[in-house]
């Protein structure tokens, strides 16, 4: 089978509001790839074939009538950490799970910019890891190399975007869940400003440490959702000032001060940048040097950032477990997360989220000197699959810290971030660096993102098509 692949979301917008093409054409072929990959890729937990269909009728008079919204009849996917009215939220768990009765704010404002979503989104459980498998739902597997992960948590919003299935999808980022399946498949990956894209029915996700974010092949696509996705629910707890994402997308970004931080931040376990993946990313330095940036080696003063990030990540999960239908079917380092979270969730998770005041200011500082920071999304390429599925907790927290030491402080921070594309190594593996920033630099890290796509076309690169159809050989 040949696939048809999908059309860049701002493009499909546009041809859909000049009556170019139906949202039902649209929402048909896409469920078409679905279903040819969905044997090989296993990108979706969930998708809504009936319910999509008719949504896109439904696009199509709006259309015809003359409404015009940003996504109006355009198909998008969300991850299956995100509630969509009628369907369960199962989140990478085993088990049957009821549906809910409401879609979560950031599902109801992509609704309300008109967009069809026609299914959710593989994730590991509970989004812990940076690999998209499990008991629930099987291996989701990366479009440009099967036998690998395409990452995680947001492994099956990744693979969707990059495999052409869908033009673009939301995912989370706790730890660099968005970041790095985007790194592992040569996307754009941006986790934005805290509070930016709501959570809720979750005032604060994770102890605050997970967002929304959006994947994409184009800055531009990427920063469209991001407008669609963004605002708040009334009670929701941080509510920062808005951005215009879009508009900052071709703007000049002047003269930049970039650092250059290769450092890995502190970590209790062992961690080195692999030398393949150091070179491309100072390739990208070397790159934003030739079209006139400032670039120089520097980290941030990152300190013991790590001991900060424990007890918020693991109270998190311990929230998650306390209110799962199916406990005993959850993966044992889930219930061992759990109980380190119930013994930290006292004293030091706040003491933790004092912290967070100290590293805003100490960190802060850093960008009087520097506009933004240039560091790997990664330390590695993307492993294969199952090489992290069977370990035990200890393990699993030294392969993790091994293969992506550099994009949790950044959700500690509660900063913007956003992953480009670095290139290539080793069998054909992508990997990615990533453009971090201090609070509400969403336009800045977008205006430089876009100078670099103008400049390297990364979105003109797809994975080989023989690997994605349902019968494709896969490990």
């Amino acid at each position: 089978m040949t696939l048809d692949r999908v059309t860049g979301l701002a493009e499909s917008a546009r041809a859909l509001a000049a009556g170019e093409v139906t949202s039902q054409a649209l929402v048909e072929r896409a469920l078409a790839r679905i279903e040819a990959t969905q044997g090989s890729l296993n990108a979706f937990r969930i998708v809504r074939t009936e319910a999509a269909l008719i949504e896109a009728k439904a696009a199509d008079r709006e259309l015809a009538a003359g409404a015009r919204k940003p996504l109006l009849g355009v198909p998008v996917a969300v991850k299956d950490d995100m509630d969509v009215a009628g369907e369960p939220t199962a989140f990478g768990c085993c088990g049957e799970h009821p549906p809910v009765a409401e879609d979560g704010e950031a599902v109801r404002r992509l609704r309300a910019a008109g967009a069809v979503i026609v299914g959710k989104t593989n994730t590991c459980e509970f989004g812990q890891w940076p690999f998209t498998e499990g008991p629930a739902f099987g291996a989701t597997r990366n479009p440009w190399s099967p036998e690998h992960t395409p990452g995680g948590s947001s492994g099956g919003s990744a693979a969707a975007v990059a495999a052409g299935l869908v033009p673009a999808a939301l995912g989370s980022d706790g730890a660099g869940s968005v970041r790095i399946p985007a790194a592992w498949t040569h996307l754009i990956g941006i986790k934005p400003q805290r509070g930016r894209i709501s959570t809720w029915p979750r005032g604060e996700s994770f102890q605050g440490i997970t967002v929304n974010g959006t994947l994409a092949r184009t800055v531009a696509d990427a920063a469209l959702l991001l407008d669609a996705a963004s605002g708040n629910h009334e009670r929701d707890p941080h509510q920062p000032p808005a951005v215009d994402a879009s508009r900052a997308v071709g703007r000049d970004p002047g003269r930049l001060r970039i650092a250059l931080s290769l450092t890995p931040p502190f970590t209790a376990l062992p961690a080195r940048l692999q030398p393949e993946v150091r070179a491309r990313v100072v390739e990208l330095a070397e790159q934003l040097a030739g079209m006139g940036h400032t670039v120089e080696e520097a980290d941030p003063p990152y300190g013991r950032i790590g001991l900060t990030f424990v007890p918020r990540a693991t109270a998190g999960i311990a929230e998650r477990v306390r209110e799962a239908p199916f406990p005993m079917l959850l993966d044992r380092r889930t219930r061992a997360s759990a109980r380190l979270g119930r013994l930290l969730g006292g004293p030091p998770l706040r003491m933790a989220r004092r912290a967070e005041a100290v590293l805003h200011r100490r960190i802060g500082a850093f960008f009087e000197t520097y506009d933004v920071v240039l560091a790997p999304t990664t330390a590695a390429p993307p492993p294969r699959i199952g090489a992290m599925l069977a370990l035990g907790g200890l393990a699993t927290d030294r392969a993790m810290i091994a293969a992506c030491p550099y994009a949790w402080p950044w959700n500690v921070l509660g900063w913007p971030g956003v992953n480009v594309p670095a290139g290539f190594v080793t069998g054909g593996l992508p990997v990615g660096a990533q453009l971090l920033g201090p609070a509400n630099s969403e336009p800045l890290l977008l205006q430089l993102a876009a100078q670099l796509e103008a400049e390297l076309r990364w979105h003109e690169r797809w994975p080989p098509e023989q690997r994605l159809t349902s019968d494709s050989p896969v490990a």
